[in-house]
């Protein structure tokens, strides 16, 4: 008896290879869309109040004045020393220098933990259309380096050697406070306007110049 003829190709079962792969579940899928839509939906639905807004502000500010206070209360006393040996009182110069020195290097970030916290302050999110995070950045370089610099230059005044050098220096200072007084005045531009926003009157932090 002889064996039929073959037409078709031998059968190869198909190899499968690499990690088997799992199908996520279509009822996970489902619930994770309903649970970003509610989340959504809750942020979309809840809107601070002033009340809310106004008490978030007056945080802010609290934290602004954490953040700033030491680096602009040393800008105030090296002015004031400043103006004091200027006055004609020399026997103040050697500690009017050293405070100057001290109050220079305290509006670094890297020399002042509150100002280095405030570098990385976040806004409360009630807040957040009346551009506050600029603010942040604003007060940061307000401190570091137009304070800074300002007060370096304040000590190149006090060491001058002769009229022409302290002329120099005086002007170089000057025009330094004028980046500070700039700086101030952009800062509290958006404070008040998120004040007017809120009807709140919190105190606005004290920045010389």
């Amino acid at each position: 008896m002889s064996t039929p003829t073959r037409t078709e190709p031998p059968y190869v079962p198909l190899r499968r290879s690499g990690w088997p792969i799992r199908r996520t579940p279509l009822w996970a899928v489902a619930a994770a869309l309903v649970l970003v839509a509610g989340i959504a939906l809750v942020s979309l639905s809840h809107r601070p109040s002033h009340a809310e807004q106004a008490a978030d502000l007056n945080g802010f500010m609290h934290d602004v004045n954490a953040g700033i206070e030491s680096c602009a209360g040393g800008v105030r006393e090296s002015m004031n020393a400043l103006n004091t040996v200027e006055s004609g009182d020399r026997a103040r110069y050697g500690a009017a220098v050293g405070m100057l020195r001290y109050n220079a290097q305290n509006c670094s970030p890297a020399n002042n933990q509150p100002l280095a916290d405030f570098v990385e302050y976040q806004v409360p999110e009630s807040l957040a259309r009346f551009h506050l995070a600029d603010c942040v950045n604003d007060i940061v370089t307000w401190a570091f380096p137009y304070a800074m610099q300002s007060q370096e230059d304040m000590l190149a005044v006090l060491t001058a050697r002769g009229p022409a050098a302290r002329a120099t220096a005086n002007a170089t200072l000057q025009a330094e406070l004028r980046k500070l007084d700039r700086q101030r005045a952009t800062i509290y531009s958006i404070m008040r306007t998120a004040e007017r926003a809120v009807s709140d009157n919190a105190p606005l932090p004290v920045l010389p110049g």
